[in-house]
């Protein structure tokens, strides 16, 4: 058996061919043009569909995506301006009724933990929690070796609880949500401030690492952003594990440990003892792979 699986973020859509056992046959990725709104992009999806049906034998869709997602009737109840017009779409309905497959829709950092919990850093841990750190920080909750989505689907939405009261406006229409100051896309937009001009991550990195003054204090500033919210978190939760996913986590050990430094050194010591943090295993496609088995789970497919 064959899935089409589909991630989708306010950037990029990745996407690719998967057998059940989890393997990425093939795999690519495309511009969102998310500002288009909420069906160009759903549409831009049934068209890359139809491109892989032509080539692998389909017999399914699976879609990861951004947004708070009633994922048993594959509908957006709640996405930000980051896609407009997304909030009370009906993926699975828009998708069946053009390609005529089984499709299933859930939350991306959902995906993300259904992803590590199968075959990634959270196998064996059947209590931890999931963060991304991308446009935004996204959260997913296991509990008891099941996912945790609340009685509104909404559960895990640590991007959006307040660091700062009167802080920077988030796209929800708050001000001062955590996502505004431990994204990946916040750290951008930190180091463009602090130099005057943007530098991708990838230098600012280069910059960090070899040790230059001012690149190392925006780097301390974003780490302790994080790590704060990560200190309310495991004080609330008390979590066994805690897995870092997105983009920015392919920063490596180097990212890791000072995350780890900086935690250890806020948090309760009884919150402390046998917590582990670790990095998604499989980075940016831990989504695909969630995604893939998602469709197994919900379609009972061994």
């Amino acid at each position: 058996m064959l899935i089409a699986v589909f991630d989708i973020g306010g950037t990029s859509i990745k996407y690719g061919v998967a057998n059940k056992e989890g393997q990425l046959l093939f795999s690519s990725s495309v511009p969102t043009d998310a500002y288009l709104g909420g069906a160009a992009v759903i549409q831009k999806v049934v068209l890359l569909s139809k491109e892989l049906m032509k080539k692998w034998d389909i017999h399914g869709v699976s879609i990861s995506t951004a947004g708070q997602i009633d994922s048993d009737n594959g509908i957006v109840v709640y996405a930000t301006d980051n896609i407009p017009n997304y909030t009370g779409l009906n993926i699975e309905e828009r998708i069946y009724d053009q390609l005529k497959l089984p499709v299933k829709v859930e939350n991306d950092v959902n995906c993300t933990a259904i992803g590590e919990h199968w075959q990634g850093a959270a196998q064996n841990t059947d209590d931890f929690l999931c963060i991304t750190l991308g446009t935004g920080v996204g959260g997913a909750l296991f509990l008891n070796g099941r996912l945790y989505t609340g009685q509104g689907f909404s559960a895990g939405e640590i991007g959006h609880m307040t660091l700062y009261p009167h802080g920077e406006k988030c796209t929800c229409g708050s001000n001062g949500c955590y996502e505004q100051y431990a994204s990946s896309s916040a750290l951008e937009d930190l180091v463009s401030k602090k130099y005057g001009h943007a530098i991708s991550l990838i230098d600012f990195f280069v910059h960090v690492k070899s040790g230059e003054t001012k690149s190392i204090q925006i780097y301390n500033q974003w780490i302790d952003d994080l790590t704060t919210g990560l200190k309310t978190l495991i004080h609330i939760i008390n979590p066994k594990l805690i897995v870092i996913g997105g983009g920015i986590s392919e920063q490596g050990e180097f990212l890791l440990n000072s995350i780890k430094n900086s935690v250890y050194q806020k948090v309760m010591p009884n919150h402390a003892r046998n917590l582990e943090i670790q990095l998604a295993e499989y980075g940016n496609k831990a989504n695909l792979l969630g995604a893939t088995k998602n469709f197994m789970m919900q379609f009972e497919i061994l």
